[in-house]
């Protein structure tokens, strides 16, 4: 029974996920630090969207190589914004407050832009968000160019991020150096996200 559930959320998410290649649904966030983050604000720069839970095995694997926080400060460098959304809906034994998503970022020396909060999950939804982490870039008009996982090596394994082909900072490459996003959908791999 919890299959065919699980099964028919990740069908209705699928129906309703966000397209490449056009607009990216706006949305008005809590921010961990205090305030209210829209996707609407950050027109005229590079967005990446990190879908994040702190207790699933494949989000820390990104975060105990530091190859979450690497990107996110290169990402800064370039002046582009990174928001990292937790959609993990409140009452659920994975939730965080924002005070302890800010403290579990800095304790995992973390730099996006934003660490936002959807316990009800419907940034999440709009974009059709499966997985932690599931990834995302929109471009500086707004339009969603990249949807999918971080990397191509679906392992819990921190080890695995040094062969690993990285599509964000691959397409973040390729949109800074004014060409397209030669793979702009891939896959997501990861936890599921607890809505």
């Amino acid at each position: 029974m919890r299959r065919l559930l699980a099964l028919a959320l990740f069908a209705a998410l699928a129906a309703q996920a966000a397209t490449v290649g056009a607009p990216a649904p706006d949305f008005a966030l809590e921010n961990a630090a205090g305030g209210t983050v829209t996707l609407a604000q950050q027109r005229g720069k590079y967005v990446v969207l990190e879908w994040v839970n702190p207790e699933c095995p494949y989000v820390r694997k990104h975060y105990a190589s530091g190859n979450m926080q690497r990107l996110q400060k290169e990402a800064a460098a370039r002046g582009i914004v990174w928001l990292s959304i937790n959609s993990t809906r409140a009452g659920h034994p994975e939730h965080k407050s924002a005070a302890e998503m800010a403290a579990w970022m800095k304790r995992m020396d973390a730099a996006p832009t934003a660490t936002l909060l959807d316990p009800k999950g419907e940034a999440g939804r709009a974009y059709g968000a499966r997985t932690t982490p599931h990834m995302y870039i929109v471009d500086p008009k707004g339009v969603l160019v990249y949807a999918g996982a971080i990397d191509d090596r679906r392992s819990t394994d921190p080890e695995d991020v040094k062969t690993a082909k990285n599509y964000v900072r691959a397409a973040l490459d390729e949109l800074l150096a004014g060409r397209p996003v030669s793979t702009p959908s891939t896959p997501p791999y990861g936890c599921s996200v607890k809505y």
